[in-house]
């Protein structure tokens, strides 16, 4: 029900031309209204691309900082925003604003694949993660992430899981 209800308002302050600062204000203080004091809140990576020139623009709220792999296979962390969704109602959010080139990959992943569990009690965590990346950044995006979810499979095994697995995955030209 809490994302149900952060999507429509996500939806609803995407289109109404307010800038992303503004939209990380106002989704804030909506939660916050329907948070219980903290206790529910959401982490998000809130970006706009300018699909012409690869500008981009984001707010990270709280989440997983995303992996943003250059084609030269340096790693940058687009991390400025602020806390999680939910949380504080005067809080603020600060805009970061990157690029991404021809060749680049941007990841965005919930914790749910870096702390991924194996039999032994290790999580796959973000070094494989890039590694999985760096391996496959010549691929499509499918592919990648076909291979990416092979390899969280093969490292996790039967073990069960205790939160979704879920990544995004983005690569210009």
């Amino acid at each position: 029900m809490l994302m149900a209800t952060f999507q429509a308002s996500l939806r609803t302050l995407a289109t109404s031309g307010a800038a992303l600062g503004q939209i990380a204000l106002e989704l804030n203080r909506y939660a916050c209204s329907n948070s219980q004091g903290g206790a529910r809140f959401t982490t998000a990576f809130l970006a706009e691309l300018n699909p012409e020139t690869g500008d981009i623009s984001y707010v990270n709220a709280g989440h997983n900082v995303p992996i943003l792999r250059r084609s030269s296979g340096a790693v940058y962390r687009p991390e400025e925003g602020g806390i999680p969704i939910g949380v504080l109602a005067t809080a603020s959010y600060q805009v970061g604003a990157t690029n991404l080139a021809n060749g680049d990959w941007l990841v965005i992943f919930t914790d749910g694949v870096v702390e991924a569990m194996n039999a032994k009690g290790e999580e796959y965590g973000e070094p494989e993660l890039i590694r999985v990346i760096d391996r496959g950044a010549a691929l499509a995006p499918a592919e990648l992430l076909k291979n990416l979810l092979a390899a969280l499979d093969w490292f996790v095994g039967n073990t069960p899981q205790h939160d979704d697995i879920t990544c995004l995955l983005l690569k210009r030209g």
